[in-house]
């Protein structure tokens, strides 16, 4: 069997991965842009709304407006700077962090359940093995 041509790779594999990031979306209850600006603040820790604008590549005004919607949700709480008093930091707050878990519980749930229901025992060890070269790929 001839060694596949990495640009019909790569295709097929961009293609796959999207339609597979949209599914996972349909089990979102929180919109796309609000999950990630709390999955970031969870992963980096407080951080100002210009850094977090920068971090998730949109206009400052834009991300004022998340920060706004967030915290009237009570996920994100602000709080002085520590070095600089003109700044302050959001951070997730203790219904962030539970928002958050739950999106993600959602997320591996169904991907999950989808994996044991489509996949015979080979398939998933074979996914598994997927997993490690795409997390490889993302590395690079």
């Amino acid at each position: 069997m001839p060694t596949p041509d990495p640009a019909a790779v790569a295709t097929e594999l961009r293609n796959a991965m999207g339609k597979l990031t949209r599914r996972v979306k349909h089990e979102d209850h929180i919109p796309h842009g609000q999950v990630s600006v709390l999955g970031t603040l969870d992963r980096e820790g407080a951080m100002t709304t210009s850094d977090l604008a920068a971090d998730q590549r949109v206009r400052p005004q834009s991300m004022a407006r998340a920060v706004g919607l967030l915290m009237e949700q009570g996920l994100i709480v602000r709080r002085a700077h520590p070095t600089d008093g003109r700044k302050t930091l959001v951070e997730l707050s203790p219904a962030g962090h539970a928002a958050l878990d739950a999106e993600r519980g959602r997320r591996a749930g169904w991907l999950a359940q989808a994996i044991e229901g489509e996949l015979t025992g080979e398939e998933r060890e074979v996914l598994a093995h997927s997993a490690a070269l795409m997390e490889r790929l993302a590395g690079r």
